[in-house]
């Protein structure tokens, strides 16, 4: 069996169903329109949501593109039979609160809450209004709901659980020397520090050493990465907001001293790093949407309502990277390069 083979039926054996799709981090069409065989208009009351966003990166816009995707296949149209207002609060929990206070004044319907802070600060303000998150890694975690399986709140959602054990499989495949991991996270946000220690659990039962740092903004993160680099011989990047906006910055130092990153999401590989098996956010945006929409056309009480996750994974390796440092790419995962100058 070869190694691809055994990293799948090890997730497997976690009930994980993993879809080997080419990487594409909108996961589909982001374009708006709605497929040929949607269903017609709903009539009566045009209903109103709030889109609240942390900020902005591949990853959180694809996970907008998916729900409103999944709102037009059903005939529910922004401007002619619902409102959608869109606010993104630019990664400042003062801008969260202000956007959440505003939903709440105008007693809008339902929210969608993209990422962890953005679903607490529109938690935090209203019982009432339904709340549909994605892109929080675990809603018990961050005080969303009593738990993921009978929220009890008005919260409920998709989650962006990664599947952590098998990114690091990946990482061990391709670059087998590693001896140490550096971990760069934002200490803040509570999605990132899970799957930290999650990681830091794994790599304990292996025996492999590793190092952190964290960082509180954007502002810190080239300091981070350059003091990181020297520590270890490769970095893991969790689904953390503040990194994914900042690939760039880390690709550069990263190539620049030969250290591979393996990464939460496949925005971020195609910002720079690595490799990664991981979520599609449009995928999980999506599922959103199909939830949204039982509350809306159903009256679904969300208290019930399971969090959901995802079950549909995506290899991506960026080529340009892997040759930049070094890195061969084994025969059965070369049919997941991608070359994101060329896209």
């Amino acid at each position: 069996m070869s190694k691809l083979r055994k990293l799948a039926a090890g997730v497997l054996a976690l009930a994980m169903t993993f879809s080997f799709a080419a990487c594409n981090s909108g996961g589909g069409s982001s374009s708006g329109a709605a497929p040929s065989n949607s269903a017609s208009a709903p009539s009566g009351e045009k209903k109103q949501i709030g889109i609240i966003q942390l900020m902005d990166h591949p990853a959180l816009n694809a996970a907008h593109d998916g729900f409103v995707a999944a709102l037009e296949e059903k005939g529910y149209k922004d401007g002619e039979n619902i409102a959608i207002v869109y606010q993104n609060g630019q990664g400042d929990t003062n801008n969260l609160s202000t956007i959440a206070d505003k939903f709440v004044g105008d007693k809008v319907d339902l929210v969608l809450a993209i990422a962890t802070p953005a679903a607490q600060a529109v938690a935090g303000k209203t019982k009432d209004i339904p709340i549909i998150a994605t892109a929080v890694t675990d809603f018990a975690e961050a005080g969303l709901v009593e738990s993921n399986d009978k929220p009890g709140t008005n919260v409920s959602g998709t989650n962006d659980m990664n599947p952590i054990e098998a990114q690091f499989d990946l990482m061990f495949q391709l670059c087998p020397e590693v001896k140490t991991v550096g971990f760069l996270y934002n200490s803040s946000e509570d999605n990132s520090r899970l799957q930290v220690d999650i990681a830091k659990a794994l790599l304990d039962a292996k025996g492999i050493q590793y190092v952190e740092r964290t960082v509180a903004s954007t502002n810190d993160v080239q300091q981070a990465t350059t003091s990181i680099v020297t520590e270890c011989d490769a970095i893991y990047l969790p689904t953390d907001n503040v990194f994914a906006s900042s690939m760039p910055i880390v690709s550069s130092i990263a190539i620049e001293n030969k250290t591979p990153v393996i990464c939460g999401e496949s925005g971020m590989v195609e910002g720079g790093g690595l490799a990664t098996l991981g979520i599609n956010y449009f995928n999980i945006g999506h599922q959103a949407g199909l939830m949204a929409l039982r509350i809306l056309e159903e009256g679904a009480d969300i208290t019930q309502m399971a969090v959901e996750s995802s079950t549909d994974y995506d290899f991506c390796i960026n080529g340009e990277t892997a040759e930049a440092i070094g890195v061969a790419i084994p025969e059965d995962l070369k049919q997941y390069i991608i070359t994101p100058s060329a896209s």
